[in-house]
């Protein structure tokens, strides 16, 4: 028998905190984009359509045309000074602002995206070397969906199932009620109106979508995005809120109002000015800076719009940040 003291040295009685993202090209190159889209457009919960016919749909004709298509979007909004994108950066300063909140030796705070880099499995195999016997999981996504939230899940209980001690491990649910969350919106609402010298006849929130069939199969998110809305509109009332989807992608149908159809028949209902937050969105990127500022913005005006504006993202605002924090502390 081995004598205890030759064990093998482990490090332990560490909580590893993770705050996941969708994820990002590693740069705006053709072929950095198609890794990215390849990696995210293969996930079964993403695109629910047969494996084999969509394996020949995606490698022969998406991934041969899209990424350049992706590519010029993601140019437009590319943070140059930091070579990276909003999304990554925006994730990286959260991670680093939630970290100050906790200064114990035996937390430690880091971030991951579901697609791209750094990649769930790096980042929990770091903190377990580390010494993470807990784990505690923030997708940031505020309103579940089986597409978001369930395949952050999947990727974090695939690579848990080789580990062999495992960290025992929490997962944060949905926040997209929470009080702290609705505040941060209002505020970000009230900042922006500030900011701007004319006054919004409707503002639009848009939520990215998800097709129409995933909702009929019972995913809650439809909902939890009207939720918001309303919940958004109990707390600013002074201007009418409207939901709607944005960044459908392929020919069927998905949940609706569509964003960027609502944008091009607004002027002629006499709406010509037109604020837009995206309340499903954590943190900007090319969904609100290219989709909606920019795409959307020409859209509307090119259709007799007047005024166009987003407020952005809660990005790492502070009471976006406070808000994060809670949520963890209730795990931990």
């Amino acid at each position: 028998m081995k004598n205890i003291n030759e064990h093998p040295p482990v490090k332990f009685g560490k909580t590893g905190v993770l705050v996941i993202n969708l994820g990002t090209p590693d740069s705006t190159s053709w072929f950095d984009i198609r890794k990215y889209l390849k990696e995210f457009l293969s996930d079964r919960r993403v695109i629910e359509v047969p494996p084999i016919l969509w394996q020949i749909i995606l490698n022969v004709f998406i991934l041969n045309f899209r990424p350049s298509k992706t590519a010029k979007a993601y140019k437009k909004i590319w943070m140059k000074d930091e070579n990276i994108s909003p999304l990554l950066y925006y994730t990286r300063e959260q991670a680093r602002k939630i970290s100050s909140f906790f200064t114990q030796d035996n937390i430690i705070v880091d971030f991951a995206m579901r697609y791209g880099n750094p990649s769930i499995k790096s980042k929990i195999m770091k903190l377990h070397n580390q010494g993470c016997e807990n784990l505690v999981i923030l997708p940031l996504y505020p309103q579940y969906a089986a597409a978001t939230t369930a395949t952050v899940c999947d990727e974090v209980y695939r690579t848990l199932m080789k580990i062999r001690w495992q960290p025992s491990l929490k997962i944060i649910p949905h926040y997209e009620s929470d009080p702290l969350y609705i505040d941060a919106l209002v505020n970000s609402l009230n900042k922006k109106i500030k900011e701007i010298d004319w006054k919004p006849d409707l503002i639009l929130a848009s939520y990215h979508g998800i097709p129409k069939k995933y909702f009929d199969k019972g995913d809650p998110y439809h909902c939890y995005c009207h939720k918001t809305t309303r919940l958004i509109s109990e707390k600013f009332s002074s201007i009418e809120l409207k939901t709607t989807f944005q960044s459908r992608f392929g020919p069927q149908k998905w949940l609706e109002p569509y964003t960027d159809k609502t944008l091009e028949s607004l002027p002629s209902e006499g709406k010509k000015n037109v604020l837009t937050i995206c309340p499903g969105f954590s943190s900007d990127c090319v969904e609100t800076l290219e989709e909606i500022l920019i795409e959307g913005k020409d859209s509307f005006l090119n259709s007799g719009g007047e005024n166009f504006d987003m407020v952005p993202c809660l990005n790492d605002n502070d009471d976006h940040i406070l808000l994060l924090k809670s949520l963890i502390q209730k795990s931990i």
